[in-house]
């Protein structure tokens, strides 16, 4: 299903990429509130030439020594989408499969057990990092709730103080119920 190229993790280079990626995520606040990770694993950094591509596939539910449980996945593109033709992300939920190019250092984040690939490249070349997280909150319903709520709670701002507060109540209550840390 994998016909890509990933930079070798022993490298310097791709050390020194290791230690400021997951650093740029925890900074972060739209990955921190949509993943609320716990841990996160190696990352696999790929090159796609013309003609690479990765068939659908799913991604094992654990990974790494000691476990990872994989609760979400999440592309982040190195390269602009116009330095290469195809390579899209598919990902196939229950409203049909989406593709997914996007600009150079933005990420998509998606759950690591659903139906995903890459399409083949068919010029230029795709570059990009790959890593899973394990969340706090292991169910997905309850991380996007949670995720709805902190984007509701942004967009009052400003408004009624009381509110607000009762908010930030609301979803320190759910993180207490759900989250295992």
């Amino acid at each position: 299903v994998k016909a890509t190229r990933q930079a070798d993790g022993r490298a310097g280079r791709v050390q020194a990429l290791e230690r400021v990626v997951p650093d740029a995520l925890a900074r972060h606040p739209m990955f921190q509130r949509a993943v609320r990770p716990s841990r996160i694993s190696r990352l696999l950094f790929s090159r796609y030439g013309v003609g690479d591509a990765y068939g659908l596939h799913t991604d094992d539910a654990l990974m790494g020594d000691p476990a990872l449980r994989t609760d979400v996945a999440f592309t982040l593109f190195l390269a602009a989408p116009d330095a290469y033709e195809g390579g899209a992300l598919a990902i196939t939920g229950p409203s049909g499969t989406q593709e997914v190019k996007l600009a150079a250092g933005d990420a998509v984040v998606y759950p690591a057990g659903s139906i995903h690939g890459v399409t083949p490249v068919t010029a230029g070349e795709r570059l990009a990092c790959v890593g899973w997280a394990q969340s706090l909150i292991r169910d997905p319903i309850k991380r996007e709730l949670l995720f709805d709520l902190g984007c509701a709670r942004d967009g009052l701002a400003g408004g009624d103080p009381h509110a607000l507060l009762q908010l930030d109540k609301v979803q320190g209550g759910l993180l207490r119920l759900w989250a295992e840390p």
